[in-house]
């Protein structure tokens, strides 16, 4: 997983549930964006998780 994808997705996210509370969008929709929000910031974390350990391998390989 590219991080730089996942945070410029999870910028985006971001940006779309702070204009959608203030355009005064439904709950069910501010719901759907908060939902993909905390899934790419799951995927974020897993993805930086991997790399440290893929890290940790290479360095503890030799």
């Amino acid at each position: 997983m590219d991080l730089k994808t996942l945070t410029t997705a999870i910028r985006s996210h971001w940006e779309a549930l702070k204009a959608g509370r203030d355009a005064g969008q439904s709950s069910t929709e501010l719901a759907v964006i908060t939902g993909a929000l905390l899934l790419g910031a799951g995927l974020l974390i897993f993805a930086i998780k991997s790399k440290l350990l893929e890290k940790i391998g290479i360095i503890n390989g030799g």
